[in-house]
């Protein structure tokens, strides 16, 4: 709350173990839409859920609407190619589409989430510390890519592209992000509203890795962002996406997800990240 000095905040408990805030800075034109999602519960999970078999790209409401009513929040996921492929590798339920190296977020059932680089050896894919085979009974992985990676052990990666793409690092545009803290196990999903002069502009990314610090976020993950930049919640927008035609279709989304079923679902003794 120090790094966004709010002059408001609107609260709401969604389930057991998530929570929304609305915050509205009052010393920067910032609005944030900030889910915490509380780890140490097992009924709460993440799923990735993409367009693929779709002509061109489905609104992140419409993505959330097809993964059913367990769905708690939705974000947008990776940024995308004219021809509506994301730029990283994307997983949902094992399924692996892409070998592109972009860093990701990952996650499977009983293995706390992970953000970082993943890399193919032979069949299977190093995430982390473990592996997962495609398409096994083993393997179901919740994968989405983004750019670039903001935090690794709590401090920034790199220069956050400053020297390489400026434009895209210090400009203020909506933003949307995911950071983890494993030791409080916590995970943030973050919204920025942007190009609303004066009311909310958007985060440069060093900004967006501060606020993240701010946190307690030990790693974190840039997504898509700009007019793609949208949060739902319970299959409402609570964000206000930047195009004027509202909310923009996109290739794939991050959500959280309640499930009773991934408490029973463990994975192999010394096969955790």
């Amino acid at each position: 709350m120090e790094f966004l000095e709010p002059d408001r905040i609107r609260l709401f408990r969604l389930e057991p173990g998530v929570v929304y805030r609305e915050i509205r800075s009052g010393s920067q034109p910032w609005t944030v839409h900030l889910v915490e999602v509380d780890l140490d519960r097992c009924d709460l999970g993440f799923h990735v859920e993409g367009s693929a078999g779709d002509r061109g790209r489905v609104p992140v409401s419409e993505l959330a609407r097809r993964a059913g009513p367990e769905v708690v929040v939705a974000i947008n996921g990776d940024f995308y190619t004219p021809e509506d492929l994301p730029l990283g590798m994307e997983a949902s339920g094992g399924e692996v589409r892409g070998r592109a190296s972009h860093p990701v977020f990952a996650w499977r059932p009983g293995v706390d989430p992970w953000i970082g680089e993943v890399a193919w050896a032979g069949d299977s894919l190093q995430v982390g510390s473990w592996s997962v085979l495609p398409g096994s009974a083993e393997g179901k992985l919740e994968l989405v890519a983004g750019f670039p990676a903001l935090l690794r052990d709590g401090q920034w990666v790199g220069d956050l592209e400053q020297i390489d793409r400026p434009g895209f690092a210090l400009q203020r545009d909506p933003r949307t992000a995911v950071g983890v803290d494993p030791t409080a196990m916590r995970l943030w999903l973050i919204v920025v509203d942007g190009r609303r002069k004066n009311v909310s502009e958007g985060m440069t990314l060093p900004e967006l890795a501060r606020f993240l610090q701010s946190l307690g976020a030990h790693q974190a993950l840039n997504l898509d962002g700009g007019g793609s930049s949208v949060m739902v919640v319970r299959g409402q927008t609570v964000s206000r996406p930047s195009d004027p035609g509202g909310e923009r279709p996109v290739v794939n989304a991050l959500m959280v997800r309640r499930d009773v079923d991934y408490c029973v679902e463990r994975p192999p003794p010394g096969d955790e990240p």
